[in-house]
């Protein structure tokens, strides 16, 4: 629907997404997750009506608040490492990737025709964690991550996300990937408290760094699994031009409180002060969908 131009990045409206899927899965639904791996849900009638549900509580927001909204697939573990690890064949891996998207396709048609919905293809890191001697080259990764991605064109998805990544060579591959596969990509990195990827390279350097490598092809950057409270202040006062690249934002809750309100205002302070683009606002580890109605409350009518 959306892939020739991306309604986030056409406009300054708000668009919300989900929080932390996985711990919210597990800790609240009480569902196992197998590597974390929120597609496996798919294989059981009753895995995909808890996936279901999940999501609406968040689509409902953005019919509430009057947001668009951004679908994210549970796929970022649905590559060919992680599916071996999880016994998947590659077609039963491929019919995975079509059925998670296929979901989100079914969700979309639920909504109002005022809410502008993107659904996204979600490309995760291939390891769990930064590993200095198994970091992949560009190349690698693109060689690595074609197989997904190609999957993934050939759904009804809008765009690819990378996840969580790392570091850049990996988030390069998988640009490049999208790039061939004639899907809009975005890219989203996990930042530490020192303002550096896991990798220990600056995030304004990594941005550079995919830019570079790709011809700028990434629609934008999101800031990904990471304490507000920690980054902020190592962000430029009033954007500086590598902070304009920076649309998204799916922060951990704040450590201290949790506080779904607290989270709010500081996503308002960084659109505010530092991050002027930022228009695609969810959440990640330790939060649900309390945190995102937080952060709707004081993006989208607060202020």
């Amino acid at each position: 629907m959306y892939r020739t131009a991306l309604p986030q990045i056409e406009t300054d409206r708000i668009f919300l997404t989900d929080g932390g899927m996985e711990t919210a899965l597990i800790f609240q639904d009480g569902i196992d997750l197998p590597d974390f791996a929120a597609f496996d849900l798919l294989r059981q009638p009753s895995g995909a009506a808890a996936l279901r549900r999940y999501y609406r509580r968040y689509i409902e927001l953005a019919v509430r608040y009057g947001t668009g909204f951004v679908l994210e697939s549970p796929t970022c573990r649905a590559s060919s490492d992680w599916g071996d690890r999880l016994g998947y064949s590659r077609a039963a891996l491929a019919g995975a990737n079509i059925d998670a998207v296929a979901l989100l396709e079914e969700l979309r048609q639920e909504m109002p025709s005022r809410v502008q919905v993107v659904v996204s293809g979600s490309v995760g890191s291939r390891l769990a964690e930064f590993v200095p001697g198994s970091a992949m080259a560009a190349t690698q990764a693109e060689q690595y991550h074609r197989e997904q991605v190609e999957t993934l064109a050939i759904s009804s998805a809008d765009m690819i996300c990378a996840v969580r990544m790392t570091y850049a060579a990996e988030a390069i591959g998988i640009v490049r990937a999208a790039r061939d596969g004639g899907m809009p990509a975005a890219v989203a990195f996990v930042v530490e408290s020192n303002g550096c990827l896991p990798s220990s390279q600056p995030l304004a350097e990594a941005i550079a760094e995919v830019d570079a490598a790709t011809g700028g092809y990434p629609a934008y950057f999101i800031i990904h699994c990471s304490d507000p409270a920690d980054f902020a202040g190592l962000l430029p006062a009033g954007g500086a031009p590598w902070a304009l690249r920076i649309r998204g934002l799916r922060a951990n809750a704040p450590a201290a409180s949790g506080d779904p309100a607290e989270l709010g205002a500081l996503y308002a302070a960084l659109r505010r002060d530092q991050l002027p683009g930022l228009n695609v606002m969810g959440g990640c580890r330790g939060t649900d969908h309390r945190h995102v109605e937080g952060i709707a409350f004081r993006c989208a009518v607060a202020a």
